[in-house]
């Protein structure tokens, strides 16, 4: 599978052009995912920690950057690839989740680093992917799980066996969705009947219960959607866990780039971000999105918001 078939990275010129990748800087890549950010960071001769809990984006990034591989056992029995291929040129990759940022990257020796990267949200990949259960548009078992192998729990089970108040909480904190108890209720009502078992389903049943009003641009289980993959993921958790390594991890003058696709994510980076402001400085007042012609090209990047901050 081709790069560009797997993920387009976002806002790629722009990462790039803060991070000023160099031969001999360091940088984590936090979010490895389909590789683009951590591949021209290693074209500029950076050096690189990428991590990622979904095993399928780490397989595909030692793949498509093998030639900055060579495998070999990691420090504490961590799963790493490091890659030597010339002065400068080398390439650690880590599964694990970003949450857990200081414990993955200070045994790796990525400490005092050059620059951290985070890409929230979800690939391109694990979207389209029918066998993940993330999408609504194709019929598939109600997974969304970042990392099946690690992770027990599915979209299913928490949509069949928590209380109906707790789905109501999950759809309107983490989907910022109106009629959350609405749907909750209704979500309940039809398990009642028979399991809630696959995204077909479950988006009927939001359909149902949800119209869409003249105003609506997404479709009615958007939001519903969402809520669930942040719920089984941990990713609110996951984003603020990772953020508090951050001052820790990056060296004076060292750079901290974040792109969010939605606004709970968002605002925990600008909170971070206002919180620290005595060792960290915002670059971005304003936070840099997407031009028209990147959106025409990749429509899934028009949500997308990138903040920057240099350590002093």
């Amino acid at each position: 599978m081709s790069k560009e078939l797997y993920h387009i990275p976002v806002l790629l010129h722009e990462v790039i052009r803060y991070l000023n990748p160099a031969p001999g800087k360091r940088y984590i890549d936090a979010t490895l995912g389909g590789g683009g950010h951590c591949e021209a960071l290693l074209q500029a001769g950076a050096v690189v920690l990428g991590i990622d809990r979904d095993p399928e984006a780490l397989a595909h990034a030692r793949e498509h950057l093998k030639e900055y591989l060579e495998a070999r056992p990691g420090p504490n029995n961590l799963r790493t690839d490091n890659l030597k291929n010339a002065p400068g040129r080398v390439l650690t990759l880590i599964k694990g989740d970003f949450g857990q940022l200081t414990e993955l990257a200070l045994p790796t020796g990525f400490k005092s680093v050059d620059g951290i990267l985070f890409d929230f949200g979800v690939s391109s990949h694990q979207l389209e992917d029918p066998s993940r259960g993330f999408s609504f548009k194709a019929k598939a078992l109600l997974d969304m799980r970042m990392d099946p192998e690690g992770q027990k729990v599915t979209a299913a089970d928490l949509i069949n066996k928590l209380p109906e108040n707790d789905i109501a909480e999950i759809i309107k904190n983490y989907g910022q969705e109106h009629r959350a108890f609405q749907l909750a209720h209704a979500i309940v009502r039809a398990r009642g009947l028979s399991p809630i078992t696959t995204t077909e389903q479950l988006a009927a049943i939001v359909v149902r219960n949800r119209p869409r009003s003249k105003g609506d641009k997404i479709h009615p289980a958007t939001r519903t959607f969402q809520a669930l993959r942040i719920a089984v993921n941990w990713e609110l958790e996951s984003i603020a866990k990772a953020l508090e390594a951050v001052p820790g991890l990056v060296q004076s003058k060292g750079v901290f780039v974040a792109i969010s696709f939605h606004s709970l994510e968002d605002r925990l980076v600008k909170n971070f971000l206002k919180n620290n402001k005595e060792i960290m400085e915002i670059i971005t007042k304003k936070p840099i999105t997407p031009t028209d012609l990147e959106i025409k090209t990749n429509p899934k990047s028009r949500s997308a918001k990138l903040r920057v901050a240099i350590k002093k």
